[in-house]
């Protein structure tokens, strides 16, 4: 992949139970400075419905280049200190570049 493609990343982070408000804050007030970034296309949270610990992010990028930076904003450092103590261990994130299959607008994120 070169580093001018899109780059779509799915992070999960499970946090320890009991822990999910303050996760969620803390993870509500990277957002929009992230959202702010050159090259950030698309920056969404969710939440598992059937375990209420884990968190995902999906993101999109622009490129590996706006990726990289958006790994050294300080809104991130920050959250990582925040979020450290809440976590039960690493967070899981797949980095995936587009396979554009079936409906142009519907097969690529």
């Amino acid at each position: 992949m070169s580093s001018s493609e899109k780059v779509v990343v799915v992070a999960t982070i499970q946090v320890r139970p009991g822990t999910e408000d303050e996760a969620l804050a803390a993870f509500s007030a990277s957002i929009p400075p992230t959202h702010a970034e050159e090259g950030c296309l698309g920056y969404a949270l969710h939440q598992d419905r059937e375990d209420p610990t884990r968190f995902v992010f999906v993101e999109q990028w622009a490129s590996e280049d706006a990726l990289q930076a958006h790994g050294t904003t300080p809104h991130l450092r920050e959250l990582f200190g925040t979020v450290g103590a809440l976590v039960t261990g690493p967070p899981s994130i797949i980095r995936t570049a587009a396979i554009p299959v079936g409906d142009a607008e519907k097969g690529v994120l």
